[in-house]
């Protein structure tokens, strides 16, 4: 259980018999405070009430805009994401790419309903936009995903559609040739063995999640290692991101 003491500014976390106290002002504290906000934000559904540019993105602001560090040092030619919805997602990814004059987006998902479908294709950012709809896995999907790509070009994943263990390490093993030496796959999502009892979980959520695929795709293909982006800049105290998408990085060194 934790406690936050505003007036005395500490965070109390208690299990069971043994009780810390840490100082909010310190790494430790920040981090006990942040994990209790982020299981309020699943259990009241916070991240259901952002958009950008128009169309929703169900994803807290600061895991998009940590992302979004990434993509500017990286600077990809294209980036393939998994499970599109409302499509807020590929406008941010897209409205990066014009800011930078380059980059490309790919969308999929199993099913692209139309009414989004028509508003992301309505949207000023829709000409760096390109939607294929079709399981994730499926290797005609697949192929099409890669046939997008030109050959010499820098490719980022983002999977973000159906988090189950076995999809994600499935998608892990589909893409992770497209993805570029020193890019990433991202398996967003992690946070559901965090959360697990809370509303809107399943009993098994503390091993079938993307942070579980993540490690085992990592331990099977040694091209692959989970590794944290650094930060760009940090003039505070706090070193880990406050995330719905931990161990999510998985880089590619070889």
């Amino acid at each position: 259980m934790t406690t936050i003491d505003e007036e005395q500014g500490i965070v109390i976390v208690r299990d069971g018999d043994r009780e810390e106290r840490h100082s909010l002002a310190t790494a430790e504290g920040f981090d006990a405070a942040s994990r209790a906000w982020l299981r309020a934000t699943w259990d009241s559904k916070y991240v259901y009430s952002f958009a950008w540019m128009g169309r929703p993105v169900i994803q807290p602001p600061e895991d998009m805009i940590r992302l979004q560090e990434v993509i500017w040092t990286l600077k990809p030619d294209v980036l393939i994401e998994t499970g599109v919805a409302h499509g807020g997602s590929l406008i941010f990814y897209a409205s990066l790419f014009e800011a930078m004059g380059k980059g490309r987006v790919v969308g999929i998902d199993i099913e692209i309903r139309p009414h989004n479908r028509e508003a992301i294709e309505a949207h000023p950012m829709s000409k760096r936009i390109e939607l294929l709809e079709g399981s994730s896995t499926a290797p005609e999907i697949v192929a099409a995903a890669a046939a997008l790509v030109k050959p010499g070009e820098t490719v980022l994943v983002v999977l973000d559609s159906n988090h189950s263990k076995g999809h994600v390490l499935d998608e892990c093993r589909a893409y992770g040739p497209l993805v570029s030496i020193g890019s990433y796959i991202v398996a967003t999502d992690g946070i559901m063995e965090q959360v697990k009892g809370g509303p809107r979980t399943g009993d098994d959520w503390d091993w079938n999640n993307p942070k579980a695929a993540a490690h085992a795709f990592v331990e099977e293909d040694e091209r692959f290692v989970l590794e944290e982006p650094a930060f760009p800049f940090n003039e505070g105290t706090v070193a880990r991101r406050v995330t719905y998408w931990p161990d999510a990085f998985i880089k590619r060194i070889a």
